[in-house]
């Protein structure tokens, strides 16, 4: 059981907070989802103000004491505090003291500007909303604002871009926690795709996102079926009726990456998948996921998750590892 903390005060934003408790908060142990100790956290106890002129004030009984035993402390805006206001000095205590010990930090869209003020930023690079990311960069000279990310990753601290590239973090988080198995299952019952590639500025559409194309649909819903085939170009677009050009300048407008980088991103949650629910050897798994060989597995799998696939696979697997013997190297 993971223990989660989000600490929201006055203002705080509906939507970061609905996410945090739909990502972390929501039961889905009958769906084979281990249950999260979540607990919304405040400085001073007691009734909240929702932000968006909903008036609604929400009762917050728990003091930031949890957050100081959490795996996840999650800051999500709030306030003008957010952007213009101080950090209060009990969260960045608490941010302090939960990087310090190993813990995980999720900030959330302008969640970022308060756990700037706590220090914990510093020479760190980190995301928020395209519209405020000027901003930090003017505030915070000693961080290193990534302009058109959905979120970063940078130690023990993650950081999302707007609105619903929290969604993007949040997964992540439980992705690297938990498994691509479970992030899978969150996400599907969310109806969001369960990793989105790209930047803001292609307004988050990326490799995964099949529902977001249009006139290639049909194409992509073939592509996710044969990603152990050969592919090409070429052979894409005639299976799509489009001249080359055409077909590789639409797949960039519809799923916001060429079509190799759709293909390998595919290929590596397929093996994702793989690696945690069967004991086939490595080589097998780079087969049917598309990669032909080992070795060109190991080399877009750490690319891209920062994590060898044996490494993945001991960590993740949901079979016996006594049935796990891999016929090439470790990785």
């Amino acid at each position: 059981m993971l223990k989660i903390a989000c600490i929201v005060d006055d203002d705080v934003s509906v939507f970061e907070l609905a996410v945090a408790a739909e990502v972390f908060g929501t039961d889905r142990a009958d769906r084979g989802v281990p249950r999260n100790d979540f607990r919304v956290v405040t400085p001073t106890p007691g009734p909240i103000r929702l932000a968006g002129g909903l008036g609604l004030p929400v009762m917050v009984d728990e003091g930031l004491g949890f957050a100081d035993e959490a795996d996840v402390v999650i800051v999500t805006p709030y306030d003008e505090c957010s952007i213009d206001g101080e950090c209060s000095l009990s969260i960045a205590r608490v941010l302090q003291r939960a990087v310090a010990r190993g813990a995980r930090v999720l900030t959330m869209c302008t969640g970022a500007f308060i756990a700037a003020r706590s220090g914990v930023l510093d020479g760190r690079r980190v995301a928020t909303h395209w519209a405020h990311a000027d901003q930090l960069a003017e505030q915070f000279p000693q961080l290193t604002v990534e302009r058109d990310a959905l979120w970063v990753d940078d130690g023990p601290v993650t950081s999302s871009a707007g609105t619903a590239a929290a969604i993007d973090a949040a997964l992540h988080i439980v992705r690297e926690l938990q498994g691509a198995q479970i992030a899978g299952i969150i996400a599907r019952s969310m109806v969001v795709p369960p990793l989105r590639d790209g930047g803001q500025s292609q307004f988050a559409v990326g490799p995964v996102a099949e529902q977001r194309a249009e006139t290639l649909a049909p194409l992509i819903d073939w592509m996710v079926e044969h990603l152990d085939e050969e592919h090409s170009v070429a052979s894409l677009a005639r299976r799509a009726r489009l001249s080359e050009r055409t077909f590789a300048r639409r797949f960039r407008e519809e799923l916001g990456a060429t079509p190799a980088a759709w293909l390998v991103s595919q290929r590596v949650q397929r093996a994702q998948q793989l690696l945690e629910a069967t004991d086939l050897a490595l080589d097998i798994v780079a087969q049917q996921a598309g990669f032909g060989t080992a070795a060109l597995l190991r080399h877009h799998f750490t690319r891209q998750l920062g994590i060898a696939p044996s490494a993945y696979r001991r960590r993740f697997a949901c079979v016996e590892p006594s049935a796990m013997a891999e016929a090439a190297p470790a990785g």
